[in-house]
């Protein structure tokens, strides 16, 4: 068995000399053994619509960042920022978009622009890693709170809400009006008033049939007695 994997081995490596041809048996065996690469799906992200020539959050404000040279600029700005720097500018545009004053940071509107931005970033990070249960948690009880907020704002002042979803591009679905948990008792009891209604309306049966014959020979005997009525001459 040794021998047989060094014999491989020695096939696989390449001929002893630089000008010797190999044999199709062994070409055959090397692109077998080459690894295979799954291409990445390319998942598209919320932030690609971020100009990557924009400068930091933390560096906008500089009186000096007009003036620095251009390797700075390209080092401040978002093409070399990390996903968390990202998100920073991301929230500001969507806070602008939704916020009543300047001073507004914390308002139902503000609240729900700041949990939509992280409600996508998680949506795009459980696309790449589906087996990551505690980020899966988190935007569950991101998109709990947001529900909720939402439907504050629909009972209370519902220019606001549906101004909210317009410009963050929210598709609000309303909850039912009646929910009731499902046990194994309730359908018990389910089954059972549906055989009960079934087996009344059997019983019930016969005594219909009689009921519609009976108005049918009422019909019946209606039409001949005009029919008669109008061949009888006056």
């Amino acid at each position: 068995m040794l021998a047989l994997r060094t014999a491989l081995g020695r096939c696989l490596a390449g001929p002893a000399r630089p000008g010797a041809a190999c044999s199709p048996f062994i070409q055959t065996a090397r692109c077998y053994a080459r690894p295979v690469r799954r291409k990445r799906k390319e998942i598209p992200s919320h932030l690609d619509d971020l100009p990557p020539t924009m400068i930091r959050k933390d560096y906008a404000n500089v009186p000096i960042i007009d003036s620095v040279d251009d390797v700075v600029k390209r080092l401040l700005s978002l093409e070399m920022a990390s996903q968390k720097e990202k998100m920073k500018i991301k929230i500001q545009q969507l806070v602008e978009k939704v916020r009543r004053s300047p001073s507004d940071n914390g308002s139902f509107e503000v609240q729900v622009a700041i949990l939509t931005a992280k409600i996508r970033t998680y949506e795009e990070h459980l696309q790449r890693h589906p087996k990551d249960k505690s980020n899966r948690r988190r935007m569950l009880m991101a998109i709990d709170r947001r529900r909720k907020l939402l439907a504050y704002l629909r009972r209370s002042r519902y220019d606001i809400f549906e101004n909210t979803c317009k410009q963050l591009n929210i598709e609000y679905i309303p909850p039912p009006e009646y929910t009731r948990r499902i046990t194994k008792r309730w359908l018990v009891k389910k089954a059972f008033c549906l055989k009960v209604f079934q087996e009344v309306q059997k019983l019930k049966a016969p005594e219909r049939l009689k009921q519609r014959r009976e108005r049918q020979e009422r019909a019946r005997a209606a039409r001949e007695e005009a029919a008669r009525c109008e061949g009888t001459p006056v």
